[in-house]
């Protein structure tokens, strides 16, 4: 019961550090003012464009989660040791990529999708949708996949876990913020979750990793 109250809350962070990235929704608010879509077709976009990118992703984690629950079975030491470290250690690669870009003030490595671009190349609804689909699709969340690895140490259960609650939080996240977002987005102050991305990931990883460490003891 314990490992599946780790999994579970571990689960809900990394979902709703994902789901608040800028650069997951604010496109979104962008690009329906650009077209003028009311609240509800920018909202319905969202949620398709949000179940593009949790599918892929929770397609790749299953793979991951078999894997480490394969593994699992025959050592333990991977399963109980090995898949938490590698969470802790990516944390502190996440910590170090933003120690590195808060360094270069003037250099900013912005994974936003190009709104004027993206409409300009695409002029009706159907492609525009089409377009940001594919990319979300194309880019999964690494955070939450090497995550399986470690929720597959209570089988199937765990990796249940983690993809329910990762697609449900995802995508209500991103709608809810977008809902925000079309009704005055003067009023988010988000810059600094759109500039430290990666040091609350790297955090939420660190944490998450010493959680399941400290579970298994």
């Amino acid at each position: 019961m314990q490992a599946i109250i780790q999994i579970f809350l571990g689960s809900v962070l990394l979902s709703v550090v994902h789901a608040s990235i800028p650069n997951h929704w604010l496109p979104l608010v962008a690009i329906g003012r650009v077209e003028k879509w009311t609240e509800k077709e920018t909202l319905v976009v969202t949620a398709i464009t949000g179940m593009a990118h949790t599918i892929s992703t929770i397609l790749i984690g299953i793979v991951v989660g078999l894997i480490g629950y394969k593994l699992s079975e025959t050592y333990f030491f991977i399963s109980h040791i090995v898949a938490p470290t590698v969470l802790i250690l990516l944390g502190v690669a996440y910590l170090y990529k933003d120690y590195q870009h808060s360094k270069i003030k003037h250099q900013h490595e912005h994974s936003h999708i190009d709104v004027a671009a993206l409409v300009k190349k695409n002029k009706t609804k159907k492609s525009i949708v089409t377009s940001l689909s594919v990319a979300m699709f194309f880019s999964p969340c690494i955070e939450v996949e090497v995550y399986y690895f470690t929720a597959s140490k209570i089988g199937w259960l765990g990796i249940i876990i983690v993809s329910v609650i990762y697609f449900f939080v995802t995508i209500i996240g991103m709608m809810l913020l977008v809902k925000i977002g079309t009704e005055g987005i003067q009023r988010l102050k988000l810059n600094f979750v759109e500039h430290r991305e990666k040091l609350i990931s790297g955090i939420i990883l660190i944490v998450v990793g010493l959680l399941a460490l400290i579970v298994e003891y």
